[in-house]
């Protein structure tokens, strides 16, 4: 948890390494909590005690009441302060909270001291249990290759680790089973879902012989396959492999306070010892426990709790603003991250389109389009293809025909008789293969193309394309109205299509047919330009390796897969990428209040701190202007969850 805390306050890097159990629900939640709680209580009972003058409340027994709220809170700080000496980090603001609550004491303001303790801790809990519940076990959730392998082995199928798995060794997978290891199909023919891997909507008709990747998931009847690539070898293990080490590289963002604190930590310190001894030379009846009273009131008045609860509060209510906008961030740090990007990647399918086939366009060439489409569904309908789907769904006006001696023609399409007469369904090698003749016009459709064929005679096409999102036009010009700069899409479907998709949208580049492996080096190349700061949006396990790359990872969170979520830096929860441009507004419109915080906090506090110096200012007087302070601060913050970012 300190690890995590540190992000919060300073002397700490977050990194998407950290692997930390959420406070909710976690076991542990009430020993995290606890020693706050008890602090908190005791301080509530000693200043009852006090204000109502209880005659045993006095001498060693108050001394040793507040000595016992402290520690389960000052303990802590002061081992972590002690640690960061041995590493020769002497001024953290664990040194500077530790001198100056141990100063209260030493000077008798001893419920201060308790309560300026407790102030700290209450603020790194706080920024420690939103981290931690944002930030989930990401090893584990991308671990998503297939655990078990049905081999042949002494002329028996047998299931194994797939780690156990040799090259050569033939391989059953069954209906809606995920493919092992990479190999080359045995069986005649197959169709797979490489959308894991390659990001491509359609999937792929393959024939035996053909190359099978791992992760890809077997959509029709039973196949085999030898594989041809051991199990770490795999393109579903290099994945993983290229998101851990794509997550080591991530540049890590680093929050106003640990810059701050550098400087205000060794200043106050300085400052306090100067107050100390620096008066015997200029007054004439200087009195050393007057002035040592002083710098300790100094000190108490410089402990930075009002800074370290004043700027998460800021944060948190960007966090609780972004979430009723169906948005997550994992984490303060990326609040902030997200106001320098100058520079959005985004994947294509699932992203900026629906992921889901529906059909385009229809094109009879003679026949009134409800009776075409009559012919064509009652072929396709004999047919589980995805595509056959999409052409099934279109709503018919007239009964449906009845199609008999319905032929599937491998890689090519659909052949069989439809109100006595036969009727063909296919790509152009269908069309090709039984004499059926074109026009030259389909020569420019990108999409996927169905051409039918009606007793050898061309009767039209039908257009099946993934669609665009509905708000995938306003999301680029939200993007540009925001800074953005340069927007691009990559993607592994056809490059054809990707530059149609990003012709359509008006996006600045596109490249198409890309494995994860270049997407990866495409947002490399981006991230070598000076001053480039890279958000990529994506949603499938392909992405993951970019996403964690990334300098702002953004998954589809609706949709997207858990590989991709849980790799993302944001979560866009409602799939809608025009939710992009809210998340920058919100960024900036909390690291605007955050600094308002901050200026808040340090002025007040400045103030304070010359009238300590001048003896004007006690401590209740330090403790009320942190009350204050922090006050302000959380209405201030509030402000975030009333406005509007349209």
């Amino acid at each position: 948890m300190k690890d995590l805390q540190k992000d919060c306050c300073g002397n700490g890097d977050h990194n998407h390494d950290s692997h930390e159990h959420e406070h909710g629900g976690d076991p542990n939640a009430l020993k995290t909590y606890l020693p706050g709680i008890v602090s908190f209580v005791m301080l509530i009972a000693g200043i009852l005690l006090d204000y109502f003058n209880i005659s045993f409340f006095k001498g060693w027994i108050r001394i040793a009441w507040y000595v016992l709220a402290y520690f389960p809170v000052g303990l802590p700080v002061i081992k972590e302060s002690i640690n960061s000496i041995k590493k020769g980090d002497v001024f953290t603001e664990f040194f500077l909270m530790t001198i100056a609550t141990l100063g209260a004491f030493a000077i008798g303001e001893y419920p201060e001291g308790v309560a300026v303790m407790l102030f700290y801790t209450v603020g790194e809990l706080f920024q420690s249990a939103a981290v931690n519940r944002a930030r989930g076990n990401i090893k584990a959730l991308l671990d998503v290759r297939p655990q078990a392998a049905t081999v042949f082995r002494n002329r028996n199928y047998s299931t194994v680790n797939p780690e156990k798995v040799e090259v050569g060794e033939k391989i059953q997978v069954k209906v809606g089973e995920k493919i092992p290891l990479d190999g080359v199909l045995l069986t005649d023919k197959a169709s797979v879902n490489t959308a894991a891997i390659t990001g491509e909507s359609k999937p792929d008709a393959l024939k035996k012989g053909e190359k099978v990747f791992a992760g890809s998931i077997n959509l029709e009847n039973v196949i085999e396959i030898e594989a041809t690539k051991a199990f770490k070898d795999s393109s579903v293990a290099r994945i993983l492999e290229m998101v851990e080490n794509a997550t080591a590289r991530k540049s890590k963002t680093e929050l106003f306070i640990r810059k701050f604190a550098r400087i205000y930590t060794p200043i106050v310190v300085f400052a306090a010892i100067g107050l100390t001894f620096i008066p015997y030379f200029f007054v004439s009846s200087y009195v050393f426990e007057d002035w040592l009273y002083r710098a300790l009131i100094f000190l108490v008045i410089s402990c930075p709790c009002a800074l370290v609860i004043s700027i998460p509060l800021g944060y948190f209510g960007g966090l609780g603003a972004a979430s009723k906008n169906g948005i997550l961030f994992k984490g303060a740090s990326y609040l902030d991250a997200i106001t320098t990007i100058n520079t959005v990647v985004m994947d294509k399918t699932g992203t900026v389109t629906h992921g889901v086939f529906n059909i385009q366009q229809i094109k009879p060439e003679e026949l009134p389009e409800d009776e075409f489409m009559n012919y064509l569904i009652a072929l396709e309908k004999q047919s589980t293809h995805p595509i056959a789907k999409a052409i099934s769904s279109y709503n018919l006006k007239t009964d449906l025909y009845k199609a008999t001696q319905v032929e599937e023609i491998s890689g090519k399409g659909l052949k069989g008789t439809v109100n006595n007469k036969v009727v063909l369904a296919g790509n152009k090698e269908l069309m090709k293969a039984h004499k059926i003749a074109l026009p030259k016009d389909v020569e420019t459709i990108v999409e996927t193309v169905v051409f039918v064929a009606i007793d050898a005679q061309y009767a039209g096409l039908v257009v099946i394309a993934d669609e665009v999102k509905e708000d995938a036009a306003k999301t680029i010009s939200g993007l540009h109205n925001v800074g953005i700069q340069k927007i691009m899409m990559l993607s592994g479907d056809k490059n054809s299509i990707t530059q149609k998709v990003a012709s359509q949208l008006k996006i600045d580049a596109a490249k198409g047919g890309l494995l994860p492996e270049d997407k990866l080096q495409e947002v490399e190349i981006l991230k070598k330009e000076a001053n480039t700061k890279v958000a990529f949006v994506g949603d499938g396990i392909n992405d993951a390796p970019v996403l964690a790359a990334s300098d702002v990872g953004i998954a589809m969170g609706g949709l997207g897969s858990d590989v991709a979520i849980e790799t993302a830096d944001v979560i866009i929860q409602t799939d809608q990428p025009s939710k992009i441009s809210t998340a920058i507004k919100i960024g900036k419109s909390t690291r605007k209040i955050v600094w308002q915080n901050i200026i808040l906090a340090f002025g007040i506090k400045l103030i304070v701190l010359i009238m300590g110096a001048g003896g004007i200012a006690t401590m209740w007087e330090a403790v009320f202007a942190d009350v204050g302070v922090a006050f302000l601060a959380i209405l201030n913050a509030i402000r975030l969850q009333r406005m509007q970012w349209n």
